[in-house]
């Protein structure tokens, strides 16, 4: 069963939030990208916004995000948001994209302990995509961005 998302009014202390999404299935990523951005702006951080044609070049964008932050301490990076929609189609393909990505993705997170939100979703068709991507209920951005903002705090306490 589908949860709802849970939005709770969380601080992001003028953080800055990098979110990296990809420009296919432009319609549902989108969708995405404009919940997470509103989200973190409603929290007080600041977003900076990198586009990517397709899932598979997310995580080069990310490192690059993550490294630049860990050699300049004045311009900390409280987190990624990283955005993709991969439906499903008669090859494999997709499902060796998605767990490409999700491994590098948690290697970025280890490496340089930023936190990634992950929400390059790999779906079996598009109804999934428009449940998950365009109704705000269950909007997997505004997820992405509760997550950012919630693991950036959990950081900043450490």
């Amino acid at each position: 069963m589908l949860k709802p998302v849970k939005t709770q009014t969380l601080r992001a202390a003028g953080g800055t939030f990098a979110i990296v999404a990809s420009k296919y299935n432009a319609r549902y990523v989108d969708a995405m990208l404009r919940a997470a951005r509103a989200e973190i702006l409603r929290a007080g951080g600041t977003v900076k916004i990198v586009r990517v044609p397709g899932a598979y070049e997310i995580p080069i964008v990310a490192v690059r995000l993550a490294r630049a932050a860990s050699l300049a301490p004045d311009a900390p990076l409280s987190a990624l948001i990283c955005l993709g929609v991969i439906i499903r189609g008669a090859t494999a393909h997709a499902q060796l994209i998605g767990e490409a990505v999700s491994h590098a993705l948690m290697q970025i997170q280890m490496q340089y302990g930023v936190p990634v939100a992950h929400e390059v979703l790999l779906l079996e068709n598009e109804r999934q995509a428009a449940e998950r991507c365009l109704d705000r209920t269950h909007n997997r951005g505004a997820e992405a961005a509760q997550t950012a903002l919630e693991m950036a705090r959990v950081l900043r306490r450490l």
